[in-house]
């Protein structure tokens, strides 16, 4: 069973001059990416879909959700600005759950989630990112996360 934590495909630049909150849409590029990060994890049995309540974020795993045929629920754990221990409850939580899911949070929570399960044993393969539309898929092992591994995509695909 997996975990995929996605971060948000691409949304533009935040406009300093009025509040971000999370009323921000993804830009053309990141409904491309959304596309393919459903077209990716569609056969990889994905039963939940969970997202920040930040539009960007549901827009980014809507096509997987119709995809996969799930709901998309919004869990104010994966919000940007979140408390790390609660984002961390929620993984734990799907983890011993068992349900295979997909976690769509932002850039400021991913790489607290990834360094601290590091910390605490489970193994990080190959390279790190948070790139925007990326994917960390977390395989768990007897209701806790045994691995970690990083794919980003480029233009031209997937980069492992």
């Amino acid at each position: 069973m997996a975990l995929f934590v996605i971060r948000h495909a691409s949304a533009g630049a935040r406009n300093p001059a009025a509040p971000d909150d999370h009323l921000r849409a993804l830009d053309a590029a990141g409904h491309e990416r959304a596309a393919t990060i459903a077209a990716h994890l569609a056969d990889r049995r994905v039963q939940r879909v969970l997202t920040s309540p930040a539009v960007r974020c549901r827009q980014t795993v809507e096509p997987l959700a119709a995809m996969v045929g799930a709901e998309v629920e919004e869990h104010q754990a994966l919000a940007e600005g979140t408390a790390l221990v609660d984002a961390l409850a929620l993984v734990a939580g799907l983890a011993k759950e068992g349900p295979t899911a997909a976690l769509c949070t932002h850039g400021d929570l991913i790489p607290e989630i990834i360094r601290t399960l590091q910390r605490t044993g489970t193994t990080v393969n190959g390279r790190t990112g948070w790139a925007k539309g990326s994917i960390w898929t977390l395989e768990v092992r007897d209701g806790e996360i045994a691995s970690a591994s990083y794919e980003s995509f480029s233009g031209a695909g997937l980069l492992s």
